[in-house]
């Protein structure tokens, strides 16, 4: 008998030895006897020994490892990056192949600068996993919990769910970049209470409902909100803005373009409104978008005449307004723009084209096809044109789309009323 125990506890010890458990907790190992098996545990009680076999881990290398880091602040977002990285659903670049040890600055898309209250201290400042083809879903506990963070660029990936509201506790963060992923839910209003924000890109997603009217007066440079599933009024009530360039193409807007929004916008370099739901005459206010460089509103039910005021505009390159319901004659004065490149009218029903614009179809400048002007080739049939002029569209205050702010100003007495448009 005291043979047969020794070689158990030889046995036992070898076993245990080799073993490597990360909980360190006591492994139990039994070795049958007579029949050869080996069973789970020291101490299995259908095993006739005297005494209990307890058999401790080894305290081993690999476990006592301690990570260091640069600063304490990379330290505190070390166990919410390997949260998120466990919630990384498809990883097709291997990009969190790279997301391990404490070298965060290292980490593919993650980048580390000194933050604003602290100029000796070291922090994740800015993430860029633009292109990277992640899923997740939800940024939920990722974004919100990075506190030093200032840029965050995820555009072209397949994130999802809706943004935290927590988001706005964020307060460096100045760029926000989510476009041409899968967020839902509505407009993130969480937005609205980040005064240092100056770059929104929401685009290519699929948010709904109603955008909140205080976005357009907060303090942004850039406002991409296309290619999504909002619809609602432009808002006629924004006296303000500090937009420079803005997209609401692809969504539902819908109703007319609102007299005062072109005065706020004065400032905006770059316009897109095209593939929306918007309705109504064009108000000569248009033309007080002075610094525009590009204004498309495409494929809408805009309808009336092309204002002249479209002339003050003296920046433009790119003019769209192709695949509407307007008629009349292509204003002279908007084809004598110097900088236009491309000026698209097609898919209207204009009956007249002077001279200079002329010039600019045989130069390629101007599009006017499918519209009804009789001596051009590439034109609606008369039937088509017939059936549109049959029934009249009418629109307010005609005598102000031959009015050109630019060229003439007028007395406070005599500046035209800003009256919603129908």
């Amino acid at each position: 008998m005291s043979i047969i125990i020794s070689f158990m506890l030889l046995v036992c010890l070898i076993s245990c030895t080799t073993a490597r458990d990360s909980s360190r907790e006591a492994l139990q190992v039994t070795i049958g006897i007579g029949n050869g098996n080996l069973s789970k545990g020291c101490n299995d009680k259908h095993h006739n020994l005297p005494f209990k076999l307890n058999c401790k881990l080894p305290t081993t290398p690999l476990a006592n490892e301690v990570l260091k880091f640069a600063d304490q602040r990379l330290a505190l977002v070390h166990p919410i990056i390997q949260k998120f990285k466990s919630l990384i659903t498809s990883d097709p670049l291997g990009i969190t192949q790279t997301w391990v040890g404490s070298d965060i600055c290292s980490y593919k898309g993650f980048y580390c600068d000194n933050p604003p209250d602290n100029k000796s201290a070291i922090a994740v400042a800015s993430i860029d996993f633009n292109g990277f083809q992640l899923s997740a879903p939800s940024l939920d506990g990722f974004l919100d919990q990075l506190p030093d963070i200032a840029l965050f660029h995820a555009n072209s990936n397949n994130f999802s769910g809706s943004l935290s509201p927590n988001i706005a506790k964020l307060r460096y963060l100045y760029e926000l970049d989510i476009s041409n992923n899968r967020f839902s839910g509505p407009f993130p209003d969480a937005v609205l209470n980040m005064p240092g924000l100056t770059f929104l890109d929401i685009r290519f997603n699929f948010f709904t409902g109603s955008v909140p009217s205080q976005i357009f007066t907060q303090n942004l440079d850039a406002l991409f909100i296309n290619n999504n599933e909002f619809m609602i009024h432009l808002p006629d009530n924004i006296v303000n803005t500090h937009i420079f360039y803005l997209t609401l193409a692809n969504n539902k807007f819908n109703g007319p373009l609102p007299r005062t929004i072109f005065k706020a916008f004065s400032s905006l370099a770059e316009v897109l409104l095209l593939n929306d739901q918007l309705t109504g005459c064009i108000p000569y206010e248009i033309g007080l978008l002075k610094e525009a460089v590009v204004f498309d509103a495409g494929n809408n039910q805009l309808t009336g005449h092309l204002p002249f005021s479209l002339a003050c505009m003296e920046n433009l390159e790119q003019l769209n307004f192709a695949g509407n319901l307007l008629f009349g004659a292509v204003p002279e004065v908007v084809c004598e723009l110097g900088k236009l490149m491309n000026l698209s009218l097609s898919e209207n029903y204009f009956i007249h084209v002077g001279p200079m614009c002329r010039i600019l179809i045989e130069r390629g400048v101007l599009d006017v096809r499918n519209n009804c002007i009789p001596d051009l080739p590439f034109q609606r049939s008369v039937e088509e044109c017939a059936n549109f002029f049959a029934h009249p569209r009418f629109c307010p205050r005609m005598w102000s789309y031959n009015y050109i702010p630019c060229y003439h100003f007028p007395s406070s007495s005599s500046i035209p009323e800003m009256a919603p448009s129908p």
